[in-house]
């Protein structure tokens, strides 16, 4: 799974802001790296530096393999508030997306119990 972290003019200390995203990113979606190509992160403060509430910005998009992308957004106060709300969506949506896949084989299911 490739990580690839864009953000705009405004956004200031890219470089450990980057490094930090990469590995939150990793830690929370990387059970799915196998199903996914690519997670592109876009970063941006909406209002250019002045006071505001919720005007940063982190969209989030994700390329499983051989599927549409999907995206989602979160707007907050901070970048990292912004980025750990985008990723729980992402998690969320990804869960859903790919969870009877990850489900493992031959564990109990309903029927089992109702057979004893």
């Amino acid at each position: 799974m490739q990580i690839q972290v864009n953000t705009d003019n405004n956004i200031e200390g890219r470089d450990a802001l980057i490094r930090q995203i990469e590995i939150e990113v990793e830690a929370a979606l990387g059970r799915f790296g196998g199903h996914l190509s690519r997670v592109e992160i876009h970063l941006a403060d909406e209002n250019a530096g002045k006071a505001g509430a919720a005007d940063k910005r982190c969209m989030i998009e994700a390329r499983p393999n051989g599927q549409q992308p999907v995206a989602v957004t979160h707007h907050a106060a901070t970048l990292n508030e912004a980025c750990v709300g985008a990723v729980q969506k992402l998690e969320s949506l990804l869960e859903s997306k790919f969870g009877r896949l990850l489900d493992h084989k031959g564990a109990a299911s309903i029927r089992d119990n109702e057979l004893r």
